[in-house]
Parts: structure tokens; sequence; C-alpha cells
């Protein structure tokens, strides 16, 4: 029944002109099923403090709920047409008056980690995009066919949440920034492994995949006391993001996994400054995926110790500077940052070799990631001690990865095993860090039994990495002239 709600859903958003892209349509839908989870946790509240002999403060003012202008009801429970608005009457009241109410929660809210606070932010960053009051009738008349109640409703809604986010990151270039192949993060999750009470960080969060999973592991652990729930719902998982939609999209999907206030901030993550963050900042366990191929302001650069335009490496210095000592980190960045040669790749390396033990390197197969073109490596960190013996595994899978045919969890099977002891095999080698280059911290995947190097770079990457040495130049020449 909710695959086709969904399905009735896109189809009706197809007609709207605003409504071009499979991430417009998951936007969309994301501020309907927020409203209309929210009457559900506001319903299911109050009906506890009746239990209890106790009154209910509503959140939401009456002409506000769900029940009075998306879907009044009459005796027999049934929507009253009388009462429910649709046409010009219908946008016009969501246009003029719902969103900007709702957007009036972020000032009123007592603080970020709060419900209102996420009401407010939320409808400040998106719009309706749906022009038509009898398309958005018909959209609301499905989203209320879809129920919030039990444990296995939201399991099946969260599954097909999923689904829509990842056809979003299968639709082009910019939807693959918000969607990480769930097994690929399972796998990460496994390897970390989180425990009760460990905080969770990841910066640049897209749709909040990593997080989610990880809250997924944690809750299926045996014998979980309240406390231990409360600690998972409350002080466990934290985000950041930057762009709107995926922020949108994040607390929605948390939301349907069963985190009831997603402790998520909207901001650019990369302008805080590394030198401001304090012990209390810090994470027991940092999981992520951050964007690549990016180019950051010279005034961004400046909050970090080694400066340079790619995202990613800013982003790798945050969390090295985030993590705790004894802190550790899965995160997923561009093979090519293992082998560039100009100064910040080597810089980086080297803080990362001598900060963090560099235990482990996944290097994943071209196609990991649908529509992104981009090969990709795993590393694997703890903070305080210097590497000494980095293993590196091979994902070798003997097929394409594409659409039709993506990863999936067995292919990550034996990785997660052999790591537990790190243990050599055709697909797996240890490398001391003693033999690193000290020149070029140099860590390239070699497996010493090919004994070929297993790093194909597209010319994407090469050009890329010209870009990079054309501005360290530029910026050269430009501080002779000055000189001179």
């Amino acid at each position: 029944m909710f695959e086709q709600a969904f399905r009735n859903i896109d189809d009706v958003l197809r007609k709207e002109a605003g409504c071009t892209t499979e991430l417009d349509y998951t936007e969309q839908t994301s501020w309907l099923l927020f409203l209309k989870y929210l009457d559900s946790l506001e319903q299911d509240k109050a009906m506890e403090a009746g239990l209890e002999g106790k009154k209910y403060s509503f959140i939401l003012d009456p002409p506000y709920r769900w029940e009075s202008w998306a879907a009044p009801k009459g005796a027999d429970g049934r929507l009253d047409h009388n009462k429910a608005q649709t046409g010009d009457d219908l946008r016009d009241f969501v246009d003029r008056k719902l969103f900007p109410y709702l957007h009036g929660f972020k000032q009123k809210a007592s603080g970020p980690n709060t419900i209102e606070y996420k009401i407010g932010q939320i409808f400040g960053e998106i719009k309706n995009k749906i022009h038509s009051g009898y398309n958005l009738r018909e959209i609301i008349d499905h989203i209320d066919e879809l129920r919030f109640r039990s444990q296995t409703e939201k399991h099946e809604l969260s599954h097909l949440y999923e689904a829509k986010i990842k056809n979003m990151g299968n639709a082009g270039r910019n939807g693959g920034e918000y969607y990480t192949p769930r097994p690929l993060i399972r796998a990460m999750v496994r390897v970390v492994k989180p425990k009760i009470g460990e905080r969770i960080y990841d910066g640049a969060c897209g749709s909040a995949g990593f997080l989610c999973e990880a809250f997924d592991f944690l809750k299926a652990r045996p014998k979980l006391t309240t406390t231990d729930l409360k600690t998972l719902q409350e002080r466990t998982f934290y985000g950041k993001e930057k762009k709107s939609l995926a922020y949108v999209i994040a607390i929605m999907n948390m939301i349907l996994h069963g985190i009831e206030a997603p402790n998520i901030i909207h901001t650019n993550t990369l302008a805080e400054n590394l030198a401001d963050i304090q012990d209390k900042d810090r994470f027991d366990i940092i999981l992520a995926n951050p964007p690549f191929g990016g180019k950051e302001r010279k005034e961004v650069q400046q909050n970090f110790p080694i400066r340079t335009g790619e995202t990613a490496f800013l982003f790798l210095q945050h969390f090295i500077k985030m993590l705790k000592p004894g802190g550790r980190a899965g995160v997923v960045i561009k093979n090519t940052f293992l082998s560039n040669t100009d100064n910040a790749s080597i810089s980086l390396r080297k803080l990362l070799l001598d900060s963090c033990n560099l235990h482990t390197v996944l290097d994943c197969p071209g196609g990991t990631f649908q529509g992104a073109g981009v090969k990709t490596v795993v590393l694997f960190f703890e903070k305080g001690a210097p590497t000494r013996k980095v293993w590196y595994y091979s994902l070798d899978l003997g097929r394409n990865l594409g659409k039709t045919n993506p990863l999936n969890d067995d292919d990550l099977a034996e990785f997660v095993e052999l790591q537990k002891t790190k243990a050599d095999s055709p697909k797996s080698w240890s490398v001391d860090a003693a033999s690193i280059d000290p020149a070029t911290f140099d860590l390239s995947v070699k497996n010493p039994d090919g004994g070929e190097e297993i790093i194909h770079r597209s010319p994407r990457a090469i050009m890329d990495e010209i870009a990079l040495l054309d501005n360290e130049s530029a910026e050269v020449l430009a501080k002779i002239k000055r000189l001179l």
C-alpha cells in the first residue's frame, strides 16, 4: 500500500512544471511527509498524556495542524470535502500562511536540538513547488493514507524513503552527493564498531545514511535498557549539512528510522575555524563521505593549517581535529588522495600518518558510486598514535558495478571478516609505515602479489590534479611578483 502511494505521489508531481527531477520529487514529498509525521507524533503524545490524566500541549496551533487544513475528517472518519480546501485556496493557504507560520518556530524554539527548531529551519529552507492546488490536494490525500503508528509501518516507510533517495542519487551528477551505497556504509559501521554511549558524527551528512545505519546497528543490540534507548535518541548522533535539500532529507530520513528530533545542523562545516574546536566539541566516532571535487573560497581555506581548495581534503583535516584521542573514523575519499604529488596532499598524508593510526585502507572498484565515475578508497583510522602498519584490501569483485548490478552486502563480507585480524590474502596485504617514502608519503594501493599498481586514474582526476598544481604555481608566482 505504501509503495503504491509513493508511486501515485510521483505521478502527480510529474504534472507540475516546478518539479522536473527526482530531487524535486523527494523534496516536495519530504515536507508533506514531515507534517503528516508530526501530526501522528502529536496525536500519540496527546493519547499517552490522556491515559495518564494529563493534558498535552500541542506544538502547532489548531488551524495549522494536519487534521485542520490537510485532512479534516467527518464523523465517519473520511475526508470532509466541505472543509477540505483545494485549488487556489489550498495553495494560497500553504504559501502565505502555513509556511510563514512554521518558519517562525525557529525564533520561538528553546534550542537547536528541539523539534520546534527543526520545524522552523525546514520551512525556512524549502518552498512549495506544487503550484496547482488541485495537484496539491491529490498529493495530500495520498500522503494521508500513510501511517506512522507502528514500528512495522515506520520501518516500511523508511525503506521506501531510502529507495527515493537512491533514485535521486542515480538521477544525475548532483544527486550522487546525497547517496552513499548502503552496503558500503554498513561495512564501515561494522569495522568501526560503535558502542552505546559513544557520540557519532558526520560533518557532511547528506541524507544522513551513515547516522541512520549506525542507529540501526546499535538499536539491534540485545537487552537495550530504557536509558540506552534515550541515549540513542538524544545524545548519540550528530550531523552537519550545508545544502538545504540534503538537510531536509537528512532530518526526514532520521525521523523515519526512529529518531524523533535529529541533531542535524544546517551549516557550512568548513566555515568553522579549526583553532576554535575544543575537547567538548570532539566525538568518539566519525563516519563520512565528504564531497570531493568542490572548491572552497580563500577565506574558508584560511581556517585550515593545510590550505587547499579541495573540499574533501579540508574535511579530512576537520575530521582529524574533531576526533577525541582514541576516537575511530571511517572516511571515504578519492583514491588519488593516496598518491597526488601536490604539497597539500603530501602534507595531509603526513598529518594523517603522524597523528593517527591509519590501520586500514579499503580500495573500492569503479562503479561503487553510481553516476559519479570516480574511484574511491575508505580510510579507517584511530587518533592519538602514529601509524605503524597499514592493511590494504582491494575489493576486486570480478564484475562491473552499475545500476542493474550494484554493490551488495555479500561483496563486502570477506573484507569485514578479514579486517578483524588484518590477515593477508590474494586481495589483502600489509605495509609497514617505516617503508613509506618520507618525502612523498605515497600510500598508493599496490598489491605485492599482482605486482601492479591498482589505481586507475580517470582523465577527470588527472585534470583535477593539473588544476591543483596550476593554482599552486599561480600562487607562488603571485608571491614572487609581490616581492619584486
